[in-house]
């Protein structure tokens, strides 16, 4: 379990301050957080997205760990890689020290570009771990639809319009597609709850074989919710149960959050502007059919995990 909040303050920054991101962006507070669960002797590939963009413009850089800048489809690719390398020089003693292996990547190079090599990387069964920054769209780009993107969310490739109320179709279920690949350990995070979100950041690190992390990132600018909202958003999206937070290790399901009261979709989506028109008239009935989708993928995961 991950040491309590005074402890983990003193642990070093591997995310330095002043870095590009946007105020109240969602990845930057996760990523953090992860990585006070990781300790030194580790090796990121990030590929291209709004954190490689926001925290490296040549020729400074916000990292104090050894980076790779990947391009927006291989980080998995890269890594697999880089600790294969890792592997022969530590059998050759040509290298001594300890390390270990993240990739990192937002859902457009994971869910959508980057699938394949994160696919390949994990069947091989490379000692890595791959952290997803869901953020629902093609942020760093100009918000267009990724296959993360929920149901009636206006993009700049699905906008709200008389043509369509939104982006049209449910978002991948990307955490249960990596669970199928029979790996030593997958789970779903949020920022809201650091402890669980560090305790799964260890788990992975220790698991002997590929793991994988999704793990949401609000973006105030994509999402349209005031900067000081992201926590909020964050935890209205695991109290609603459109982002439930559970584990599988080993192949068993195991919840890791039950909210005392699931809560209405609609507070969620509410604080979000790129729901704004589903409140408007005409937007009740994909309001529902959210709802409905939310209820049914809970009621299937407390199954799971029973």
């Amino acid at each position: 379990m991950p040491g309590t909040l005074k402890d983990l303050s003193r642990r070093p920054s591997l995310l330095t301050a002043g870095h590009r991101l946007c105020a109240g962006c969602g990845a930057p507070i996760a990523i953090r957080q992860l990585l006070l669960a990781a300790g030194t002797g580790l090796v990121i590939s990030n590929a291209t997205g709004c954190v490689e963009v926001g925290t490296t413009i040549y020729p400074q850089t916000a990292w104090n760990v050894s980076w790779i800048h990947s391009a927006f489809e291989n980080a998995a690719a890269t890594m697999s890689g880089v600790e294969t390398a890792y592997r022969s020089l530590k059998k050759q003693g040509k290298v001594r020290a300890d390390f270990r292996f993240v990739a990192l990547g937002g859902d457009g190079g994971t869910y959508d570009i980057g699938f394949q090599a994160l696919s390949g990387a994990v069947e091989r069964g490379h000692r890595m771990v791959y952290v997803c920054y869901d953020n629902g769209a093609y942020m760093n780009t100009g918000i267009q639809r990724s296959s993360a993107t929920p149901l009636g969310a206006d993009t700049t490739t699905s906008p709200a319009g008389t043509r369509i109320p939104g982006k049209p179709g449910h978002r991948k279920d990307l955490t249960a597609i990596m669970a199928a690949h029979d790996v030593p350990y997958v789970a779903q995070a949020s920022p809201s709850h650091w402890q669980d979100l560090v305790a799964k950041m260890e788990k992975a690190l220790a698991a002997d074989g590929p793991a994988f992390l999704n793990v949401l990132a609000p973006c105030p600018r994509g999402w349209r919710h005031e900067s000081s909202e992201t926590i909020e958003v964050a935890r209205l999206a695991v109290d609603t149960c459109f982002w439930p937070l559970y584990e599988v290790a080993k192949g068993a399901w195991r919840l890791t959050y039950r909210p005392g009261k699931k809560k209405p979709l609609d507070e969620w989506l509410k604080l979000q502007g790129r729901f704004a028109h589903l409140f408007r008239p005409g937007g009740e009935a994909i309001r529902q059919e959210l709802q409905a989708w939310v209820d049914r993928k809970w009621a299937e995961l407390v199954a799971r995990c029973a």
